[in-house]
């Protein structure tokens, strides 16, 4: 499965900083419990590619 691959799984997403000063992303699907943990810097450069691919496609699909 690619990046611009269609699924049909259904995942929950959590977001928040942790006590040891990180910031963590948290995926639940079925049989997957996923804790991913960054540093402040990298998590503001995660939220920046988020934007910009969000900007993108709404430049994209203005007509």
């Amino acid at each position: 499965m690619g990046i611009d691959s269609e699924s049909d799984t259904a995942a929950n997403l959590q977001i928040g900083p942790t006590t040891m000063g990180m910031v963590r992303i948290y995926i639940e699907a079925e049989g997957v419990d996923l804790p991913l943990d960054f540093d402040p810097d990298e998590a503001l450069e995660i939220a920046e590619e988020l934007r910009s691919a969000a900007e993108t496609l709404k430049k994209a699909t203005k007509g």
